[in-house]
C-alpha cells in the first residue's frame, strides 16, 4: 500500500511541476467536492431529524414571507422566500416536515454546515492566508444570498414533491439540489474571497 502511495505522490509531483495551474485547479476542485459532500451529508441528517426533535408544535406553526398563492401541476400552494407551509395529511393532522420547525431545521443545518465548511475550504482547499474576519464576512453574505435563492427555488417544487414522496426522499432532494446549486456558486465565491498565499489586511 505504501508503495502505491509513494508512486502516486511521485506521479502527482511530476504532473504538478509540469502543469502547475491545471494541477492547482484539480487539487482545489477535488478537496472542494470532498468537503462539500461531507457537509451536504451533515445537512441531510439535520434536515431529517431536527424537525422531529422540535416537534409538531413548531411544525404546525406557519412562518412564510412573502405569501404568494400559486398552482403548478394541479397542486395549489403558497410560495415564499422564507419559511415553509405547514404539512397536513388528508385528515388535516399536522405532519413533521413543514412550518416553522422545518425552517429552523433548514437554516440551522445550513449555517452549521458553513461553520464546518469555512475553515476546511480556507485552510486546506485554497490554502489562503487572507484576513479571516474579512473572508468570514463575505462568506456569510454569500451564504445569505445563496440561501434566499435556494429557499425560493425549493418552495416552487417542494409542495409538489410532498404530495408524492416521503419526507426522507424530498429531504434528500432538497439537500442535493440546494447543495448542488450552492457548490457551483460557492466555488467561484471562494476563488475570490480566498486568495491563495496572500496576506490581506482588509477590514
Amino acid at each position: 500500500m505504501s508503495e502505491i502511495v509513494i508512486g502516486w505522490k511521485k506521479k502527482w509531483s511530476f504532473f504538478e511541476n509540469s502543469h502547475p495551474r491545471l494541477a492547482k485547479w484539480i487539487y482545489q476542485i477535488f478537496y472542494f467536492f470532498v468537503f462539500s459532500m461531507g457537509v451536504t451529508i451533515f445537512q441531510y441528517l439535520v434536515f431529517t431529524f431536527l424537525p422531529h426533535l422540535l416537534g409538531k408544535g413548531l411544525a404546525g406553526t406557519e412562518f412564510m414571507w412573502p405569501r404568494v398563492d400559486l398552482e403548478l401541476f394541479g397542486v395549489k400552494f403558497t410560495w415564499s422566500l422564507l419559511g415553509y407551509e405547514v404539512l397536513r395529511d388528508a385528515d388535516g393532522v399536522v405532519l413533521i416536515g413543514g412550518g416553522l420547525g422545518y425552517f429552523i431545521s433548514y437554516e440551522t443545518g445550513s449555517f452549521l454546515a458553513q461553520c464546518i465548511n469555512f475553515p476546511l475550504q480556507r485552510n486546506i482547499t485554497f490554502k489562503s492566508k487572507g484576513n479571516p474576519v474579512y473572508q468570514a464576512m463575505w462568506y456569510f453574505i454569500a451564504w445569505v444570498v445563496i440561501s434566499l435563492i435556494c429557499n425560493g427555488f425549493n418552495n416552487l417544487w417542494m409542495p409538489i414533491a410532498q404530495q408524492y414522496v416521503a419526507p426522507a426522499i424530498y429531504n434528500l432532494l432538497v439537500t442535493f439540489i440546494t447543495g448542488g446549486v450552492s457548490m457551483v456558486i460557492f466555488f467561484f465565491v471562494f476563488k475570490i474571497i480566498f486568495p491563495e498565499g496572500e496576506s490581506k489586511s482588509t477590514t
